[in-house]
């Protein structure tokens, strides 16, 4: 006995194996919704999206589609019915022609003739029932023509709209490889203005050392117009300007009136920190200076529509060296032609 017993409580339990095996099984199910739920959501999203009138159309081809399967069901269902009937009324008829031999051989003319005519009432309602059966087919192939020629419809209808889709997309195309044409031929006419207006202005000014030509813009010394920590133009300054505001007049006058174009003027400091109560930073400092050049040019003439003033502080240095002579070169006013 103590024997059986200890064998009993060395017995394997299965139970912790099982109950793992099952959390297992139950945390990938769960991996495997969750998986699912995600996909069904970028799904919906991506469906969510498309055009409503495809979307409209698609959702009446399925309706059709469904109503037409419906009605084949039924037509199938019918078909079924007309067959048990004809074949009830084929054991109905068989039935008949016994009885009548039976009674033809029997002499019993009298009940023959009595289950014949009941024979032939039962068949006579067979009959009607087919006739029935047979208007109801015909009234669901019908149907089923007239669905079909909807579903035709439907999907020609669909198919000159995504064409109609097609052609947008397309004209959309063309019109912006027009305007991207168009605007590279006013970039093209501005940097030939641009071109004449810089030869221009290099034969007022002639071959100076305190003005250069950096990429696209015409350089000036701060010293030139100002003097240090200044936002007052010069004497010395107005003749200089003047000459700008001469080229700058000329070239208004050839420039088209429907070509989008200003002369920006750019004011940069040096480095070196200003902090008065007239200029608290570099900031003030370099803006009031294009705006002083700014000002002068329109007093001078030129259409305030074509000239912008913008003050860049240090921010913008041509050298990043400590000296002054770095220092002198940062000091600028820069001249573009740009559009606006």
């Amino acid at each position: 006995m103590a024997l059986a017993r200890n064998r009993r409580e060395r017995g394997v339990d299965y139970w912790p194996g099982f109950v793992d095996a099952l959390s297992t099984l139950l945390l990938g199910i769960i991996f495997l919704l969750s998986i699912f739920s995600i996909v069904q959501f970028y799904l919906s999203q991506e469906i969510s999206g498309k055009d409503t009138a495809l979307q409209r159309l698609n959702a009446q081809i399925a309706q059709l589609t469904d109503l037409l399967a419906l009605e084949r069901t039924g037509r199938t269902d019918l078909e079924e019915l007309l067959a048990s009937v004809r074949s009830n009324l084929a054991a109905t008829e068989a039935e008949r022609d016994k009885l009548r031999g039976a009674a033809e051989g029997a002499g019993n003319a009298a009940a023959a003739q009595g289950r014949a005519n009941e024979l032939a009432t039962q068949l006579d309602l067979e009959k009607q029932s087919v006739s029935r059966a047979l208007a109801q087919v015909e009234l669901l192939n019908q149907q089923i023509a007239a669905l079909r020629r909807q579903l035709g419809a439907l999907e020609a209808a669909l198919e000159v709209s995504e064409k109609r889709e097609r052609d947008s997309q397309t004209r959309i195309a063309e019109l912006g490889n027009r305007l991207n044409l168009a605007l590279a031929q006013r970039v093209q006419e501005l940097q030939r203005f641009r071109s004449d207006f810089f030869g221009r202005l290099r034969q007022i000014l002639g071959d100076r050392p305190d003005v250069r030509i950096v990429g696209d813009r015409f350089v000036f010394q701060s010293e030139v117009f100002f003097d240090p920590g200044q936002a007052v133009l010069k004497q010395e300054g107005h003749a200089e300007i003047d000459k700008i505001v001469e080229a700058l007049t000329e070239l208004e006058k050839k420039i088209p009136k429907d070509l989008a174009w200003v002369m920006r003027v750019d004011g940069h400091t040096d480095i070196r920190p200003i902090s008065s109560a007239q200029f608290p930073s570099n900031w003030e400092l370099s803006a009031a200076r294009a705006i002083a050049v700014v000002q002068y040019m329109i007093s001078r003439g030129v259409s305030p529509q074509r000239l912008v003033a913008a003050g860049f502080g240090e921010y913008q240095p041509l050298d990043t060296d400590k000296t002054e002579e770095a220092f002198r070169r940062n000091r600028r006013i820069e001249l573009k032609l740009t559009e606006r």
